[in-house]
Protein backbone atom coordinates (compact mmCIF):
# COMPACT_ATOMS: atom_id res chain seq x y z
CA UNK A 1 0.00 0.00 0.00
CA UNK A 2 1.46 3.41 -0.98
CA UNK A 3 2.25 5.83 1.80
CA UNK A 4 -0.19 8.75 2.15
CA UNK A 5 0.90 11.93 0.38
CA UNK A 6 1.04 14.88 2.71
CA UNK A 7 3.26 17.15 0.63
CA UNK A 8 2.01 17.66 -2.92
CA UNK A 9 2.28 20.09 -5.79
CA UNK A 10 -0.73 19.61 -8.04
CA UNK A 11 0.08 20.76 -11.57
CA UNK A 12 -2.74 21.66 -13.94
CA UNK A 13 -1.29 20.84 -17.35
CA UNK A 14 -4.47 22.08 -18.99
CA UNK A 15 -3.73 25.50 -17.51
CA UNK A 16 -0.23 25.49 -19.03
CA UNK A 17 -1.61 24.59 -22.45
CA UNK A 18 -4.34 27.25 -22.17
CA UNK A 19 -1.85 29.90 -21.07
CA UNK A 20 0.37 29.13 -24.06
CA UNK A 21 -2.59 29.38 -26.43
CA UNK A 22 -3.62 32.74 -24.97
CA UNK A 23 -0.08 34.12 -25.08
CA UNK A 24 0.52 32.89 -28.61
CA UNK A 25 -2.62 34.73 -29.73
CA UNK A 26 -1.41 37.87 -27.96
CA UNK A 27 2.15 38.02 -29.23
CA UNK A 28 1.50 36.77 -32.77
CA UNK A 29 5.09 35.72 -33.44
CA UNK A 30 6.04 32.98 -35.87
CA UNK A 31 7.73 31.02 -33.10
CA UNK A 32 7.09 30.61 -29.36
CA UNK A 33 9.81 29.17 -27.14
CA UNK A 34 8.39 27.63 -23.95
CA UNK A 35 11.05 27.88 -21.27
CA UNK A 36 11.18 24.74 -19.13
CA UNK A 37 14.50 25.28 -17.37
CA UNK A 38 14.87 24.54 -13.64
CA UNK A 39 12.40 21.65 -13.84
CA UNK A 40 9.93 23.96 -15.59
CA UNK A 41 10.06 26.49 -12.75
CA UNK A 42 9.29 23.64 -10.35
CA UNK A 43 6.34 22.27 -12.35
CA UNK A 44 8.08 19.22 -13.87
CA UNK A 45 10.06 19.67 -17.08
CA UNK A 46 8.84 16.78 -19.22
CA UNK A 47 5.15 17.13 -18.35
CA UNK A 48 5.22 20.92 -18.69
CA UNK A 49 7.05 20.72 -22.01
CA UNK A 50 4.43 18.39 -23.45
CA UNK A 51 1.63 20.64 -22.19
CA UNK A 52 3.27 23.73 -23.71
CA UNK A 53 3.69 21.99 -27.05
CA UNK A 54 0.04 20.92 -26.90
CA UNK A 55 -0.86 24.58 -26.37
CA UNK A 56 1.01 25.71 -29.48
CA UNK A 57 4.64 26.27 -28.50
CA UNK A 58 6.94 25.13 -31.29
CA UNK A 59 10.26 25.43 -29.43
CA UNK A 60 11.49 24.61 -25.93
CA UNK A 61 14.15 26.44 -23.96
CA UNK A 62 16.45 25.15 -21.20
CA UNK A 63 19.33 26.70 -19.35
CA UNK A 64 21.78 23.86 -19.91
CA UNK A 65 22.35 20.87 -22.12
CA UNK A 66 21.60 18.32 -19.38
CA UNK A 67 18.08 19.76 -19.06
CA UNK A 68 17.64 19.53 -22.83
CA UNK A 69 18.85 15.92 -22.86
CA UNK A 70 16.25 15.02 -20.23
CA UNK A 71 13.57 16.11 -22.70
CA UNK A 72 15.14 14.17 -25.55
CA UNK A 73 15.40 11.05 -23.38
CA UNK A 74 11.67 11.37 -22.65
CA UNK A 75 10.98 11.20 -26.39
CA UNK A 76 10.36 14.91 -27.01
CA UNK A 77 11.51 15.73 -30.54
CA UNK A 78 10.63 19.45 -30.71
CA UNK A 79 13.47 21.93 -31.30
CA UNK A 80 15.28 22.84 -28.08
CA UNK A 81 17.63 25.71 -27.29
CA UNK A 82 20.10 25.49 -24.36
CA UNK A 83 22.13 28.61 -23.61
CA UNK A 84 24.22 28.34 -20.42
CA UNK A 85 27.29 26.11 -20.55
CA UNK A 86 29.99 24.91 -18.17
CA UNK A 87 33.61 25.86 -18.85
CA UNK A 88 35.16 23.23 -21.08
CA UNK A 89 31.87 22.06 -22.58
CA UNK A 90 32.54 20.18 -25.83
CA UNK A 91 28.91 20.32 -27.08
CA UNK A 92 29.19 16.77 -28.44
CA UNK A 93 26.04 15.47 -26.74
CA UNK A 94 24.06 18.51 -27.88
CA UNK A 95 25.14 18.06 -31.49
CA UNK A 96 24.32 14.34 -31.37
CA UNK A 97 20.86 15.07 -29.95
CA UNK A 98 20.06 17.87 -32.39
CA UNK A 99 19.94 20.50 -29.65
CA UNK A 100 20.55 24.15 -30.52
CA UNK A 101 23.27 25.72 -28.38
CA UNK A 102 23.23 29.37 -27.46
CA UNK A 103 26.75 30.75 -27.67
CA UNK A 104 28.16 33.75 -25.81
CA UNK A 105 31.89 33.78 -26.54
CA UNK A 106 34.40 33.21 -29.31
CA UNK A 107 35.86 30.31 -27.31
CA UNK A 108 32.47 28.57 -27.29
CA UNK A 109 32.04 29.22 -31.01
CA UNK A 110 35.44 27.73 -31.83
CA UNK A 111 34.86 24.72 -29.57
CA UNK A 112 31.49 23.88 -31.05
CA UNK A 113 32.97 24.22 -34.55
CA UNK A 114 35.80 21.81 -33.69
CA UNK A 115 33.37 19.28 -32.27
CA UNK A 116 31.07 19.59 -35.26
CA UNK A 117 33.97 19.19 -37.66
CA UNK A 118 35.09 16.01 -35.93
CA UNK A 119 31.52 14.69 -36.00
CA UNK A 120 31.15 15.66 -39.68
CA UNK A 121 27.81 17.31 -39.05
CA UNK A 122 27.04 21.00 -38.55
CA UNK A 123 26.17 22.27 -35.09
CA UNK A 124 22.99 24.26 -34.76
CA UNK A 125 23.88 27.48 -32.93
CA UNK A 126 22.17 30.63 -31.80
CA UNK A 127 24.37 33.63 -31.00
CA UNK A 128 23.56 35.74 -27.97
CA UNK A 129 24.44 39.44 -28.02
CA UNK A 130 24.87 41.30 -24.74
CA UNK A 131 22.85 44.49 -25.18
CA UNK A 132 23.18 45.78 -21.64
CA UNK A 133 22.24 43.08 -19.13
CA UNK A 134 25.96 42.31 -18.60
CA UNK A 135 25.49 38.59 -18.10
CA UNK A 136 26.29 36.02 -20.79
CA UNK A 137 26.33 37.08 -24.43
CA UNK A 138 28.98 38.44 -26.81
CA UNK A 139 30.07 41.89 -25.58
CA UNK A 140 29.66 44.74 -28.06
CA UNK A 141 33.40 44.86 -28.71
CA UNK A 142 33.28 41.27 -30.04
CA UNK A 143 30.21 41.49 -32.25
CA UNK A 144 32.00 42.11 -35.54
CA UNK A 145 34.63 39.42 -35.04
CA UNK A 146 32.16 36.87 -33.65
CA UNK A 147 29.58 37.36 -36.38
CA UNK A 148 32.24 37.32 -39.09
CA UNK A 149 33.68 34.10 -37.71
CA UNK A 150 30.22 32.54 -37.43
CA UNK A 151 29.53 33.45 -41.06
CA UNK A 152 32.85 31.90 -42.09
CA UNK A 153 32.11 28.70 -40.15
CA UNK A 154 28.66 28.62 -41.71
CA UNK A 155 30.17 28.63 -45.17
CA UNK A 156 32.40 25.74 -44.10
CA UNK A 157 29.34 23.91 -42.74
CA UNK A 158 30.80 23.53 -39.25
CA UNK A 159 27.91 25.54 -37.86
CA UNK A 160 24.40 26.48 -38.89
CA UNK A 161 23.45 29.85 -37.37
CA UNK A 162 19.78 29.26 -36.62
CA UNK A 163 19.17 32.19 -34.30
CA UNK A 164 20.26 35.52 -32.90
CA UNK A 165 19.08 36.59 -29.47
CA UNK A 166 19.47 38.85 -26.45
CA UNK A 167 17.79 39.44 -23.09
CA UNK A 168 16.40 42.72 -21.78
CA UNK A 169 16.47 43.92 -18.19
CA UNK A 170 12.76 44.55 -17.45
CA UNK A 171 13.96 47.61 -15.51
CA UNK A 172 11.94 50.20 -17.44
CA UNK A 173 10.38 50.42 -20.90
CA UNK A 174 13.01 53.05 -21.75
CA UNK A 175 15.89 50.79 -20.69
CA UNK A 176 14.51 47.90 -22.68
CA UNK A 177 13.93 50.11 -25.73
CA UNK A 178 17.60 51.10 -25.64
CA UNK A 179 18.62 47.43 -25.43
CA UNK A 180 16.40 46.65 -28.41
CA UNK A 181 17.99 49.51 -30.36
CA UNK A 182 21.40 47.95 -29.73
CA UNK A 183 20.05 44.54 -30.71
CA UNK A 184 18.77 45.98 -33.99
CA UNK A 185 22.32 47.14 -34.68
CA UNK A 186 23.54 43.61 -34.11
CA UNK A 187 20.86 42.14 -36.39
CA UNK A 188 21.82 44.60 -39.14
CA UNK A 189 25.50 43.73 -38.75
CA UNK A 190 24.73 40.01 -38.94
CA UNK A 191 22.78 40.51 -42.14
CA UNK A 192 25.62 42.53 -43.68
CA UNK A 193 27.82 39.51 -43.04
CA UNK A 194 25.35 37.12 -44.65
CA UNK A 195 23.71 35.71 -41.51
CA UNK A 196 19.93 35.44 -41.88
CA UNK A 197 18.69 33.50 -38.84
CA UNK A 198 15.21 32.04 -38.65
CA UNK A 199 14.86 32.85 -34.95
CA UNK A 200 15.42 36.39 -33.71
CA UNK A 201 14.36 36.85 -30.12
CA UNK A 202 14.79 39.27 -27.23
CA UNK A 203 11.62 39.08 -25.14
CA UNK A 204 10.89 36.93 -22.14
CA UNK A 205 7.41 37.10 -20.59
CA UNK A 206 7.42 40.72 -19.38
CA UNK A 207 8.65 42.30 -22.59
CA UNK A 208 6.62 39.95 -24.78
CA UNK A 209 3.41 41.03 -23.07
CA UNK A 210 3.95 44.77 -22.69
CA UNK A 211 6.45 45.75 -25.40
CA UNK A 212 5.36 44.64 -28.91
CA UNK A 213 8.54 45.86 -30.61
CA UNK A 214 10.50 43.25 -28.63
CA UNK A 215 8.79 40.28 -30.27
CA UNK A 216 10.76 39.87 -33.53
CA UNK A 217 10.24 36.34 -34.92
CA UNK A 218 10.09 34.54 -31.55
CA UNK A 219 9.55 35.09 -27.83
CA UNK A 220 10.82 33.07 -24.86
CA UNK A 221 8.02 32.58 -22.36
CA UNK A 222 8.69 31.21 -18.90
CA UNK A 223 6.79 32.45 -15.85
CA UNK A 224 3.70 33.45 -17.84
CA UNK A 225 3.05 29.97 -19.26
CA UNK A 226 2.79 28.72 -15.68
CA UNK A 227 0.01 31.23 -15.08
CA UNK A 228 1.94 33.80 -13.06
CA UNK A 229 2.35 37.47 -13.88
CA UNK A 230 5.86 38.75 -14.66
CA UNK A 231 4.85 42.12 -13.17
CA UNK A 232 2.22 41.41 -10.49
CA UNK A 233 2.35 44.95 -9.06
CA UNK A 234 0.99 46.24 -12.37
CA UNK A 235 -1.16 43.33 -13.56
CA UNK A 236 -2.23 40.11 -11.89
CA UNK A 237 -2.37 36.73 -13.59
CA UNK A 238 -6.15 37.13 -13.84
CA UNK A 239 -5.71 40.56 -15.44
CA UNK A 240 -3.55 38.91 -18.09
CA UNK A 241 -6.00 36.06 -18.67
CA UNK A 242 -3.64 33.48 -17.18
CA UNK A 243 -4.44 30.59 -14.84
CA UNK A 244 -1.88 29.49 -12.22
CA UNK A 245 -0.84 25.90 -12.85
CA UNK A 246 0.61 24.94 -9.46
CA UNK A 247 -1.23 24.34 -6.21
CA UNK A 248 1.05 23.54 -3.26
CA UNK A 249 -0.76 21.70 -0.53
CA UNK A 250 -0.27 19.50 2.50
CA UNK A 251 -2.25 17.89 5.30
CA UNK A 252 -2.64 18.88 8.91
CA UNK A 253 -0.39 16.52 10.90
CA UNK A 254 -1.31 17.56 14.43
CA UNK A 255 -3.78 19.82 16.25
CA UNK A 256 -3.55 21.16 19.78
CA UNK A 257 -5.54 23.59 21.87
CA UNK A 258 -3.33 26.08 23.75
CA UNK A 259 -3.79 28.89 26.25
CA UNK A 260 -3.27 32.59 25.72
CA UNK A 261 0.40 33.47 26.04
CA UNK A 262 1.64 30.24 24.49
CA UNK A 263 4.75 30.88 22.41
CA UNK A 264 5.38 29.06 19.17
CA UNK A 265 8.33 27.59 17.25
CA UNK A 266 12.01 28.58 17.20
CA UNK A 267 13.02 31.84 18.90
CA UNK A 268 9.45 32.31 20.20
CA UNK A 269 8.71 35.00 17.64
CA UNK A 270 4.96 34.35 17.92
CA UNK A 271 2.84 34.49 21.07
CA UNK A 272 -0.83 33.53 21.09
CA UNK A 273 -2.98 36.50 22.09
CA UNK A 274 -5.84 34.32 23.35
CA UNK A 275 -6.80 30.69 23.79
CA UNK A 276 -6.53 29.18 20.35
CA UNK A 277 -5.93 26.07 18.23
CA UNK A 278 -2.62 25.43 16.55
CA UNK A 279 -2.31 23.18 13.48
CA UNK A 280 0.97 21.62 12.39
CA UNK A 281 1.73 21.45 8.64
CA UNK A 282 4.54 19.09 7.56
CA UNK A 283 6.22 21.33 4.99
CA UNK A 284 9.21 23.56 5.63
CA UNK A 285 12.15 25.19 3.99
CA UNK A 286 13.42 21.75 2.91
CA UNK A 287 10.38 21.77 0.61
CA UNK A 288 11.12 25.33 -0.49
CA UNK A 289 8.67 27.06 1.85
CA UNK A 290 10.51 30.34 2.50
CA UNK A 291 11.58 30.87 6.11
CA UNK A 292 11.40 34.61 5.43
CA UNK A 293 7.61 34.29 5.27
CA UNK A 294 7.44 33.29 8.97
CA UNK A 295 4.68 35.18 10.80
CA UNK A 296 3.65 36.81 7.52
CA UNK A 297 2.18 34.26 5.12
CA UNK A 298 -1.28 32.71 5.26
CA UNK A 299 -2.65 29.31 4.23
CA UNK A 300 -6.14 28.07 3.39
CA UNK A 301 -7.87 25.33 5.40
CA UNK A 302 -11.51 24.39 4.81
CA UNK A 303 -12.31 27.57 2.91
CA UNK A 304 -10.75 30.03 5.37
CA UNK A 305 -7.26 31.52 5.55
CA UNK A 306 -5.11 31.48 8.66
CA UNK A 307 -1.71 32.95 9.55
CA UNK A 308 1.56 31.12 9.81
CA UNK A 309 2.50 31.31 13.49
CA UNK A 310 6.18 31.51 14.35
CA UNK A 311 9.28 30.43 12.49
CA UNK A 312 8.96 28.16 9.47
CA UNK A 313 11.30 25.26 10.21
CA UNK A 314 13.07 22.78 7.95
CA UNK A 315 10.24 20.25 7.89
CA UNK A 316 7.18 21.98 9.35
CA UNK A 317 5.38 25.11 10.36
CA UNK A 318 2.48 26.01 12.64
CA UNK A 319 -0.77 27.76 11.76
CA UNK A 320 -2.96 29.64 14.24
CA UNK A 321 -6.51 28.62 13.28
CA UNK A 322 -8.29 30.28 16.20
CA UNK A 323 -11.54 28.49 16.98
CA UNK A 324 -11.95 26.94 13.53
CA UNK A 325 -12.84 23.20 13.64
CA UNK A 326 -9.61 21.93 12.07
CA UNK A 327 -8.70 18.24 12.31
CA UNK A 328 -5.73 16.02 11.52
CA UNK A 329 -5.79 15.14 7.84
CA UNK A 330 -7.47 18.35 6.68
CA UNK A 331 -6.08 19.77 3.45
CA UNK A 332 -3.88 22.85 3.74
CA UNK A 333 -3.33 24.96 0.60
CA UNK A 334 -0.24 27.13 0.79
CA UNK A 335 -0.81 28.73 -2.60
CA UNK A 336 -2.72 28.15 -5.81
CA UNK A 337 -5.25 29.94 -8.00
CA UNK A 338 -6.45 33.06 -6.23
CA UNK A 339 -9.75 32.83 -8.09
CA UNK A 340 -10.52 29.83 -5.88
CA UNK A 341 -10.11 31.86 -2.71
CA UNK A 342 -6.70 30.54 -1.68
CA UNK A 343 -3.43 32.43 -1.21
CA UNK A 344 -1.32 32.87 -4.33
CA UNK A 345 2.35 32.52 -5.13
CA UNK A 346 2.39 36.32 -5.25
CA UNK A 347 1.03 36.45 -1.69
CA UNK A 348 3.84 34.21 -0.51
CA UNK A 349 6.38 36.22 -2.50
CA UNK A 350 5.23 39.42 -0.84
CA UNK A 351 5.40 37.77 2.58
CA UNK A 352 8.94 36.52 1.91
CA UNK A 353 10.21 39.68 0.20
CA UNK A 354 10.88 37.93 -3.10
CA UNK A 355 9.22 37.24 -6.48
CA UNK A 356 6.69 34.66 -7.62
CA UNK A 357 9.33 33.02 -9.86
CA UNK A 358 11.28 31.98 -6.78
CA UNK A 359 8.27 30.72 -4.85
CA UNK A 360 7.32 28.07 -7.42
CA UNK A 361 10.85 27.23 -8.60
CA UNK A 362 12.13 26.48 -5.11
CA UNK A 363 9.50 23.80 -4.36
CA UNK A 364 11.75 20.90 -3.39
CA UNK A 365 12.20 17.26 -4.23
CA UNK A 366 10.33 15.88 -1.20
CA UNK A 367 7.14 17.37 -2.63
CA UNK A 368 5.33 14.85 -4.83
CA UNK A 369 4.08 16.20 -8.16
CA UNK A 370 0.73 15.09 -9.47
CA UNK A 371 -0.76 16.11 -12.80
CA UNK A 372 -4.21 16.79 -14.12
CA UNK A 373 -5.83 18.34 -17.16
CA UNK A 374 -3.69 16.52 -19.76
CA UNK A 375 -1.66 13.35 -19.94
CA UNK A 376 1.78 14.12 -18.40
Amino acid sequence: MPEPVFREAVIDLGAIAANVRALRALVGTEHLIAVVKANAYGHGAVAAARAALAGGADWLGTADIAEALELREAGIEAPILAWLHAPGETFATAIDAGIDVGLSSLDQLEQVARTAGAARRPARVQLKLDTGLSRNGFPRADWESALARAAELGLGREVDVVGLFTHVSNATIEDDSEALRRFDEGIALARELGIEPDLVHAAASAAAIRQPESRYTAVRLGISIYGLSPFPAQASAADLGLRPAMTLRGRVAAVKRVAAGTRVSYDYTYECEKDTTLALVPLGYAEGVPRAASNRARVAIAGATHPVAGRIAMDQFVVDVGDAPVAVGDEVVLFGDGALGVPTAEDWAEAAGTINYEIVTRVGGRVARSYRGLEP
